[in-house]
């Protein structure tokens, strides 16, 4: 019964893994609680740094270093070495599982006294008693970890790549790609010089799912990035996500079983090989920057199967606004997020999608006419949203005016006897009284007014 409990416990508190504060809480409770978090932590402990506390972690790592070695740097005058003669509670960097090793070369970069012993601070995070997921290989990484004693059980079920293509060092992609085998998600990150072989690493993989390709320079890395775009073709049977920023991305058609597409230009006339584009299983469409034209011949093509579509960043024209949303009414009766910009002119177009998309629970709406009618949009939610539809954030164009307290009002009242609103504005102000009112009759669940992420609860 222990043993269950313990399991059900871990189950709980794993919930909180990103919630740092309440984490570091649960971990003062006692002996058993402490044991579970700490694994949890330590699985990835640099998402927690924070700058000018780095500090704090370097003291967990400099803990592992031999007594001689901490007696020399001590001697050398560095400081924060008080309490690293003392022996950790725990092991903590056994508990990681993502290796960043740009994080790691900064502390011996910005430290001339921790560059003489690089070779034993690398051994602390890579042997034979280490085993990580995720590995993440900064821009002109020059340091060769393959031959590390250990790297090779170390490294061998790393599931997440991401590595920076600037490198110059062909044995430590060939080293690499020995061991690394097992990626399913790959990351990769191209810069004015870029070296052809990391070629290797992305045909390697035996089932490579996820990708992200980021090209810090347009012009020179175009030429690469199209070498790398037509290696992964070895991949299009089994990439399921894919995630590209200002790239023509003709091979998308090669990628039969394609679920998760993202994509982003500030070059409208790259992604006219989108118009005929058909990917059958697309469930999620991400955009920024994509003509409207295009997006919607997309989504036609797809087979009913799209259940998130966020398009942002992108000016709609009265006939773009009408066709996108007409587009997504038609195509997508599977619906649940919606993030899109809407116009007056597209009211009739919008009920019917409502009407349409009867699985709709997130609607996102960018609003950016200076005339811009709320009332109307108001009558339009409360007369036919589907009943799944609860969650509403409005993102308000500077010199577009805010909903009157009148049309707020308009939109509550209607609302009664519906589930419960959770809303978000970024700019709507002095509603408290009204809101307080709304929340007290179950219509208003919760209200938020911030500029940040609205936290979407769950359903």
């Amino acid at each position: 019964m222990s043993k269950l409990n313990r399991d059900v416990l871990y189950l709980i508190l794993k919930e909180l893994e990103h919630n740092n504060n309440a984490l570091h809480s649960c971990v003062l409770v006692n002996k058993t609680w402490c044991e579970i978090i700490i694994p949890i932590l330590w699985k990835n402990p640099w998402k927690y740094l924070i700058k000018g506390k780095e500090t704090l972690l370097f003291n967990v790592i400099i803990s592992y270093l031999s007594d001689e070695t901490k007696n020399n740097l001590k001697n050398q005058g560095m400081d924060y070495l008080k309490n690293s003669y003392q022996k950790p509670l725990f092991d903590y960097i056994r508990f990681c599982r993502y290796l960043h090793l740009d994080e790691i070369v900064k502390l011996i970069t910005t430290n001339e006294i921790i560059t003489n012993i690089k070779n034993e601070i690398f051994n602390i995070f890579i042997n034979e008693n280490r085993k990580y997921t995720h590995l993440y290989i900064p821009y002109k990484f020059n340091y060769k970890i393959h031959l590390i004693p250990g790297a090779k059980n170390c490294l061998s079920e790393i599931e997440f790549l991401s590595f920076n293509a600037g490198i110059d060092d062909d044995d430590i992609i060939i080293g690499l790609t020995e061991i690394i085998k097992s990626i399913k998600g790959l990351e990769l990150i191209i810069e004015e010089n870029n070296n052809c072989e990391i070629v290797r690493l992305i045909e390697a993989p035996k089932k490579l799912i996820k990708v992200h390709l980021i090209n810090n320079c347009i012009q020179k890395g175009q030429n690469f990035c199209n070498i790398y775009l037509n290696s992964l073709t070895k991949h299009a049977n089994t990439v399921q996500y894919f995630k590209v920023f200002d790239q023509t991305t003709k091979i998308l058609s090669s990628f039969v079983n394609l679920k998760v597409l993202e994509l982003g230009s500030e070059y409208e006339s790259n992604w006219g090989c989108l118009e005929n584009l058909s990917l059958p299983f697309l469930q999620v469409l991400r955009t920024m920057f994509i003509p409207i034209q295009s997006l919607a011949n997309l989504i036609e093509n797809t087979s009913k199967s799209l259940i998130e579509i966020n398009i942002d960043n992108i000016f709609h024209y009265r006939y773009d606004n009408r066709r996108i949303i007409q587009a997504i009414s038609e195509s997508c009766p599977n619906l649940k997020f919606l993030k899109i910009v809407f116009r007056n002119f597209s009211s009739s177009e919008l009920e019917k999608l409502l009407i349409n998309c009867q699985y709709l629970s997130v609607l996102y709406i960018i609003t950016c006419e200076i005339s811009f009618d709320w009332n109307n949009l108001f009558r339009i939610l409360t007369r036919s949203s589907p009943i799944s539809l609860f969650k509403f954030r409005f993102r308000i164009f500077s010199k577009v005016p805010v909903p009157k307290s009148e049309s707020l009002k308009l939109f509550f009242n209607e609302w009664k006897g519906k589930r419960p609103i959770l809303l978000n504005f970024n700019n709507v102000k002095n509603i408290e009284a009204m809101l307080n009112k709304y929340e007290a009759e179950g219509i208003v669940k919760h209200f938020n007014n911030l500029r940040g992420d609205f936290e979407w609860e769950s359903p």
